[in-house]
């Protein structure tokens, strides 16, 4: 099963080399974080908490984009040009399919928010003196809730177009991040562990302006990330299995 899922993931790893759309993002990305100390100060001894802030959102930003940007055409693409046929005609199921084209997309973000962390943890270093360790904890929340929206890309994918499916991705993340305000409660910024919701990877509260983000919740935020992926490739296979090709 490893044997032919994880070639997938790797063709989708080299292709996102190839097409060089994390290298604009990134550098574009970069740009932008090297502006962040630039932003009037929000009063004495916050500036490192707001560059922590800004940071993190950025990082978003710039997975979100890699992220939908890759899982948004991958499966319609190879459907559209019959390159599915090559895959499936070598014994490889179409939930393995499906899984190998998730994992190459988190792969892929994955590098793309590590390689954005540490370009702000070096501007961190030559503005502030401070190397901001907290901010791969951000990342990695960031990398999780990514997982959670490729996974769901990927699903809706495996029956629609792109344009659907980044409507569709934006719709859930807002939903995702609605829940406290729809169900009242104050959601993520408690750090309640294990609510299963895309609240649960916010955590910039604790990154940017506490002492960072406890162990069980790290903990907590592994397992929704596990269960959501989980449930949006098993939607996405049983719907990619019924599919005419």
């Amino acid at each position: 099963m490893i044997g032919r899922i994880w070639p997938i993931a790797i063709g989708i790893v080299t292709d996102s080399i190839k097409r060089k759309v994390v290298y604009v993002v990134l550098v574009f990305a970069g740009f932008l974080a090297l502006a962040i100390p630039s932003l009037p100060n929000y009063g004495l001894g916050v500036e490192s908490a707001v560059f922590r802030e800004v940071a993190l959102a950025l990082a978003f930003v710039t997975a979100l984009v890699v992220s939908l940007s890759l899982a948004a055409n991958r499966v319609p693409g190879e459907v559209e040009r019959r390159t599915v046929y090559n895959v499936v005609a070598k014994g490889v199921s179409r939930w393995e399919y499906l899984v190998g084209t998730w994992t190459g997309v988190f792969l892929v973000s994955g590098g793309a928010i590590a390689a954005f962390a540490v370009i702000e943890q070096v501007v961190a270093v030559i503005t502030y003196g401070d190397p901001m360790w907290r901010l791969w904890e951000g990342a990695l929340a960031i990398w999780l809730e990514m997982g959670v929206i490729s996974a769901f890309a990927v699903a809706v994918s495996s029956r629609t177009g792109p344009v659907v499916v980044v409507t569709a991705s934006l719709a859930a993340l807002f939903a995702g991040h609605s829940r406290s305000t729809l169900l009242g409660g104050e959601g993520a910024l408690a750090l309640k562990p294990f609510t299963i919701s895309l609240d649960s990877f916010n955590v910039v509260n604790p990154v940017a302006h506490g002492s960072g983000v406890p162990g069980v919740y790290v903990l907590s935020m592994l397992m929704v990330f596990v269960g959501l992926s989980a449930a949006c490739l098993i939607v996405g296979s049983l719907v990619f299995s019924r599919r005419d090709l």
